[in-house]
């Protein structure tokens, strides 16, 4: 198992109900593709650097998790596709 790092941004413009949805459907697919999270650190709403899909702004969301080296590419496959995350990126940690 290999330690990764997944950043989100998702669309501010969600309401606390719908935020907590969206993160929990991100933990599921950690979870469903054998990864298994560790930390998640939440940093809240930020102003991006650039515009995005015309938002200024973004929630901030920091998984980081063990798994397969298999798992990221289908964890992005699957993240490309929901409409409320602005941006995301799965890095490798060192060991």
């Amino acid at each position: 198992m290999k330690k990764y790092e997944l950043a989100v941004v998702y669309n501010p413009n969600l309401d606390e109900e719908a935020l907590t949805a969206e993160k929990e459907s991100v933990n599921a697919l950690i979870e469903r593709f054998g990864g298994t999270v560790e930390k998640i650190d939440d940093w809240g709403k930020k102003r991006l650097a650039y515009e995005i899909q015309k938002v200024n702004e973004g929630i901030y969301n920091f998984i980081s998790f063990s798994a397969e080296t298999s798992a990221p590419a289908e964890i992005e496959s699957r993240m490309r596709i929901k409409e409320n995350v602005l941006r995301y990126l799965i890095v490798a940690e060192e060991e």
